[in-house]
């Protein structure tokens, strides 16, 4: 009977041990699993707004930041830039930007929250391929002697101002989309959210 004991005891043991090596090993099993079901930062990052220091942007100067895979152009327009849009209202598709989807603080001759700051997704509306920054107006830029300045899409030559917009008779059927976004300070720029949270 003592043996018996003995024997049941040395089982209990036994059980609990392979219990708890089962336990930790399902536990070991579990977390990899676990986190391959959430997202990674990679993808955390791509649709996450994306912050942009915009105090070291000299005028006429251009700076290009990434947000959810997508170039995103940030243009600090001079006053000759801003001049030049009114030059080119006639000659664009769609001035106002009233046929695409748009923010409403867009729907403006600037297309912009502050005229003279520009953000816009710098992919061509046609295919999809992301035009060639053209800021120099005239002859010097390569294009024309009456180009205004503005940007050139080599995959089918569409042309956009300096707002974005769209000139006429071109493939591109709507201006540059203007993500959302918000100023946080006068220098700090948060793409990908506008006050109304979107």
């Amino acid at each position: 009977m003592g043996s018996d004991k003995v024997v049941d005891c040395k089982r209990r043991r036994l059980v609990g041990a392979t219990a708890a090596v089962g336990g930790v090993a399902g536990v070991f099993t579990l977390v990899p699993l676990v986190s391959s079901l959430m997202p990674s930062e990679r993808a955390k990052a791509a649709g996450a707004p994306v912050e942009v220091d915009i105090s070291k942007l000299g005028v006429g100067d251009m700076i290009t930041v990434e947000w959810r895979g997508k170039p995103v152009w940030i243009i600090n327009r001079s006053k000759e830039m801003l001049a030049s849009l009114k030059k080119t209202d006639d000659l664009v598709t769609d001035p106002n930007s009233d046929k695409a989807m748009q923010p409403e603080y867009c729907k403006n001759e600037a297309r912009s929250i502050k005229p003279e700051i520009f953000v816009a997704i710098g992919v061509c509306t046609h295919l999809g391929c992301s035009p060639t920054e053209k800021m120099t107006p005239g002859a010097e830029s390569g294009i024309a002697a009456d180009w205004p300045g503005g940007f050139i899409c080599a995959c089918h030559g569409s042309t956009f101002d300096l707002a974005g917009r769209v000139f006429k008779n071109k493939p591109a059927p709507d201006n540059l989309e203007i993500p959302p976004h918000t100023y946080l300070s006068e220098s700090k720029l948060l793409i990908g959210e506008d006050k109304k949270g979107a």
